[in-house]
């Protein structure tokens, strides 16, 4: 038989038993379906991440205070105060340019009569570009570092998602509310009223889109933040210089303090989606394993209900590499279907399952991340689903040639 007819009778075989072969194909679609959507979203998800990071400088350092471990059933505390002193030390440090001290906090913000539960950094404004240098800001805006009265607003916050009018708009007054525990651990609220001077355009950075920064002096008075600042944004002279200045603030406080970049922190992240990567990876590679064991035991059966359909042909001719290719061939259509429309069903699922928890609004500041498929990795799918189901149809196959004719026939 030539490749033409063993392909016709291997399909009308499957037709023949559609019920079972539309179980085992949806067990196909299933596992390749499952491998995509996992790679997909892992790979949407770095690339998100990576974005996010992006947009910071990558010559900036973050520190925190540090924190002592447990000890003697002592609880952890910050090990240092973070204030002035600290900052004048950091700033005369070798390759290091600026130190921005934060402040931050969550508040409620009112306009007019619509409410929105937002992040606040409280620094100096002018400063913003520093941390996140493709900041823009919409026209008609203004920045004022000595002012006290003035906000700048995220564009989140400004233009929330679905809304069709803007939240508020430059040269409008919101009120915003912090709460706080007083000394005795009742709730108070501290309010006060601020002129938005300035929106900013989208950045592609959610922490600074969906924020409210406000100068550093009405910050500390509105958060009550009297001890010690909550972050230092610390400038180096160039990226080449960022490990330097952190090792230099390292040997300056010792664990004392907590000093970061985003490309350590992106470094972890990494580290971190490749482990859950390869974990999910496994997941699905599991389920197309079960999927072959699927098309195994019912090419199995097959074998068993043609055995005399197996006799037959081998009387009219047909050697053992004929009936070896036939159930092989059935192996591989099973797996072209099963393979093809399980990467068709997993980049669509993969999209829905994004869509359903994504921001309706475009600005990829605020949209989260869309799933990432690649024609490599798709492809890599593809093949491994076609790959394991011939795989899984090689021991029926030969099974089935190595079947004696006289057997067959003489099988009812």
């Amino acid at each position: 038989m030539n490749l033409r007819d063993i392909l016709s009778l291997s399909f009308d075989a499957l037709v023949e038993r559609k019920t079972r072969t539309t179980l085992v194909v949806l067990m196909l679609i299933l596992g390749s379906s499952l491998v995509v959507v996992l790679d997909g979203l892992t790979a949407g998800q770095t690339a998100f991440l990576t974005q996010q990071f992006n947009t910071l400088a990558p010559n900036v350092l973050f520190v925190t205070p540090g924190q002592i471990s447990f000890s003697n059933n002592a609880p952890s505390t910050s090990s240092i105060v973070i204030n002035n002193a600290i900052v004048e030390k950091i700033m005369y440090l070798p390759y290091v340019q600026d130190v921005i001290p934060e402040y931050s906090g969550s508040v409620k913000i009112n306009s007019y009569s619509n409410t929105q539960q937002v992040s606040i950094t409280s620094m100096d404004p002018t400063k913003l570009a520093v941390e996140v240098p493709n900041v823009e800001y919409v026209d008609g805006s203004t920045i004022d570092p000595n002012d006290m009265e003035s906000a700048l607003v995220g564009d989140t916050v400004a233009n929330p998602p679905g809304s069709t009018t803007p939240f508020v708009t430059v040269g409008q007054s919101i009120r915003v509310t912090f709460t706080y525990s007083g000394p005795t651990g009742k709730q108070l609220t501290e309010s006060k009223s601020f002129l938005v001077t300035s929106i900013m355009k989208p950045s592609g950075n959610i922490l600074i889109d969906k924020a409210v920064i406000i100068n550093l002096d009405a910050g500390k008075r509105l958060l009550h933040k009297f001890v010690s600042y909550d972050l230092l944004v610390v400038s180096a002279i160039s990226p080449d210089y960022v490990d330097s200045v952190q090792q230099e603030i390292t040997d300056q406080f010792g664990t004392t303090i907590g000093v970061t970049s985003p490309k350590a922190i992106m470094s972890v992240i990494e580290t971190s989606l490749s482990g859950n990567a390869s974990f999910t990876q496994m997941v699905g590679i599991i389920s197309l394993l079960v999927a072959s064991l699927g098309i195994m035991t019912t090419l199995y059966s097959s074998v068993t209900q043609r055995i005399r359909e197996i006799g037959i042909m081998k009387a009219l001719g047909a050697q053992n590499n004929d009936i070896l290719l036939l159930f092989l061939a059935e192996a591989g259509l099973i797996g072209l279907m099963g393979a093809t429309l399980g990467l068709a069903i997993g980049t669509g699922v993969g999209f829905m399952m994004t869509s359903l928890i994504s921001s309706p609004d475009p600005s990829p500041s605020i949209s989260g991340f869309a799933p990432s498929f690649t024609p490599l990795n798709l492809t890599k799918v593809w093949l491994l689903s076609v790959t394991l189901a011939i795989a899984a149809g090689i021991l029926p196959a030969w099974k089935a040639s190595k079947l004696p004719p006289i057997v067959a026939l003489g099988r009812d």
